[in-house]
């Protein structure tokens, strides 16, 4: 009994200290939990804390709005002494997206798709808003509606240098629209998103961020563009770039490329731009642009220090046009434009975007810098003469009744410095076009037509008079110079 009662105690004491290890590490574990919960505070969310966007709704609502664009061109054997698959050479690495190019088959001189788009609905009776480089050349402009539904749109009004055209179509009901924004109110960082037709996938949406604002690119000095990291491709253009509140900040207009394809850099025309552009576009067709008449370069930091300048600013005036509204207020080369009308010009690209808004005639405060000292002149703002010649020149509505459907000017001196021609250059230039002939070769506004049908045209009597002549079902020959590079398209009429 004493051996079992030994092996008992034993026992008992063995189960005891196991027992009191157990007890031990559940009040370790317990004291551990609630030292660490005491010493680590429960985050709460704060009040303002922004949710995830509701890129769902935002679809729902705006898509309605949004249509794709189709165009068809009479194919042209020539067209690509001016027009290659990338456009104009843009300097360094900047590309427009054409929409999608469809291949030609031989048609026999029929209209063939060129290209596809996209747009969006600005008010109910059928005013839609695009990119020009997606119906420039068009002879016809198709529509598709959210319902499927085809329409054929005319074109209001066209603005090269915005990129920008109005086009309208009709319909028995009050169609769907898209709101308006301000684009001055958009903050870097915000939630963007597009909607369009890349590759021709319709009603596709991506979303991104806003990069930065007032970007100003090599190919457009009139134009604050919107920079955001939303992707982009052929197809997209035109289309509208939405806040979360699903109003139109900006029209998708460009991309920064070495492929050919989007790679993180996209960019937008600002919505507040564009609202000053569509009166114009509605009244007359174009847009008219302020103008100073001088040629500016970029203060770096040599130029700042050689002008006694602080830090680099403004914009330096490298030359006046002689007889331009900068030449009659007498401002100089070597002027320093630091403010327009109280707005800071910290670079040279925001004169142009700042002047361009001015209305032509209108009194403008120029603050200066000159040898040292702060200058304050008014300048009466003049318009830029290269798109629709001079205000006396140019007619209410641009007369598009010729056979070739374009207006032209006279070459004048103000033509040749803004073209940079020789002054013994002759010619008429190219200041509007309409749907027709003029169009559908590829002429562009800024173009000077020296010789037509193997005559010289040098006035527009001379050039209204050959074209009455011109015969039809006949090859005819026109010279065309464009940015100085002359070149030889031909063409038939069958009217």
């Amino acid at each position: 009994m004493k051996v079992g009662e030994t092996i008992l105690k034993r026992g008992d004491r063995q189960g005891t200290s196991h027992l009191f290890k157990k007890s031990l590490q559940l009040i370790g574990a317990f004291l551990l939990t609630t030292l660490l919960v005491g010493a680590v505070p429960i985050v709460k969310p704060p009040a303002n804390m922004q949710v995830l966007p509701d890129f769902a709704t935002l679809f729902e609502q705006a898509s309605p709005a949004v249509v794709n664009i189709s165009t068809l061109s009479t194919p042209k054997n020539n067209r690509s002494q001016f027009y290659g698959p990338g456009g104009e050479d843009l300097p360094e690495i900047f590309r427009r997206y054409f929409g999608v190019p469809i291949p030609d088959e031989p048609s026999g001189g029929r209209p063939q798709p060129m290209s596809l788009g996209s747009g969006f609905i600005i008010s109910d009776d059928g005013y839609i808003l695009t990119n020009n480089h997606v119906v420039d050349g068009a002879d016809t402009i198709i529509v598709r509606l959210s319902d499927r539904s085809e329409k054929t749109a005319e074109l209001i009004g066209a603005d090269k240098r915005s990129d920008l055209a109005l086009l309208k179509i009709k319909s028995d009901r009050k169609l769907p629209v898209v709101k308006m924004g301000r684009s001055d109110e958009v903050r870097p960082g915000e939630w963007v998103a597009a909607i369009g037709s890349p590759f021709n996938f319709e009603y596709s949406i991506t979303k991104g961020i806003v990069s930065a604002k007032n970007r100003s690119l090599p190919s457009d000095s009139y134009v604050p563009f919107i920079q955001t990291d939303v992707p982009i491709n052929p197809g997209n253009s035109g289309g509208p770039l939405l806040n979360m509140s699903g109003e139109v900040i900006g029209i998708n207009s460009q991309i920064f490329t070495r492929s050919g394809g989007f790679m993180g850099l996209s960019f937008a025309i600002p919505a507040d731009h564009v609202s000053w552009a569509v009166e114009q576009l509605k009244d007359k067709g174009y847009v008219t642009r302020g103008w100073l008449g001088v040629a500016i370069q970029e203060v770096d930091r040599d130029l700042a220090e050689s002008f006694g300048l602080k830090k680099p600013m403004g914009a330096l005036i490298s030359q006046v046009v002689p007889g331009g509204p900068a030449d009659k207020a007498k401002l100089h080369p070597g002027d320093i434009i630091v403010k327009l009308n109280g707005k800071d010009i910290m670079r040279s690209s925001n004169l142009p975007m700042a002047v361009g808004v001015i209305t032509p005639g209108k009194k403008a405060e120029v603050e200066l810098i000159r040898n040292g000292k702060r200058k304050t002149l008014n300048v009466e703002v003049g318009e830029l003469p290269d798109e629709h010649g001079s205000p006396a020149e140019r007619k209410a509505k641009p007369d598009t009744r010729n056979r070739l459907g374009i207006q032209v000017e006279t070459l004048n001196d103000d033509y040749r410095n803004k073209l940079r021609l020789d002054d013994d250059a002759r010619g008429v230039v190219v200041i509007s076009l309409a749907s027709g002939i003029g169009r559908s070769i590829g002429l562009r506004q800024g173009d000077v037509i020296t010789h037509l049908n193997n005559e010289p045209v040098e006035t527009l009597k001379e050039f209204d008079e050959t074209v009455r002549k011109l015969p039809k079902d006949r090859s005819i020959s026109m010279r065309v110079v464009r940015q100085g590079r002359p070149a030889y398209i031909s063409f038939r009429l069958t009217d």
